[in-house]
């Protein structure tokens, strides 16, 4: 009797068959299959690269943008400081032109006023003058029974009475 085969132990054609079916298996797999995964793999990997050199991309042109944007900003921050210095300045100097035509408007006035009232002084002397002269020549003739009906004489009477007068007050 033959010693009963051990089951652990295969036997040599199956060994042979087997390494020849895997080698075959293996050599088609080898040229067909994964030359696809590594296309598929290359494929994904530089999609992958791809996007993120993009994102990285524009993520650069969004700090660039944002850059420009905010020295625009700050451009128009010191434009506007400047244009509401100019304003103010402006406007003072308008104030300022306003202050002084206001006031030669108001030195006009009171000096038009101060001539009027100088006017208005030397018609009421004048006409005081008449009056007194008149009175005093009436009161004169009166007292001295006489006619002083004669202008040119009781004008100068009147003016030499009032000048001696004003004299005789200061």
């Amino acid at each position: 009797m033959e010693a009963a085969a051990n089951p652990l132990i295969p036997n040599t054609a199956e060994l042979v068959v087997g390494v020849i079916a895997f080698s075959l298996l293996f050599i088609v797999l080898r040229s067909r299959v994964v030359p696809m995964f590594e296309k598929a793999f290359t494929a994904r990997t530089e999609a992958i690269e791809g996007g993120i050199a993009k994102a990285e991309h524009a993520q650069r042109e969004a700090e660039a943008a944002l850059k420009a944007y905010t020295a625009q900003l700050n451009d128009a921050r010191s434009e506007a400081q400047s244009i509401r210095e100019e304003a103010r300045v402006q406007g003072a100097a308008i104030i300022e032109d306003l202050r002084g035509k206001a006031q030669e408007e108001a030195s006009r006035i009171t000096a038009a006023a101060h001539a009027s009232i100088e006017a208005e002084r030397q018609q009421a002397v004048a006409s005081l003058r008449h009056e007194v002269g008149a009175l005093a020549t009436e009161l004169a003739s009166k007292i001295v029974g006489e006619a002083l009906d004669d202008q040119v004489r009781q004008s100068g009477i009147v003016d030499r009475f009032l000048t001696d007068l004003e004299k005789s007050s200061k």
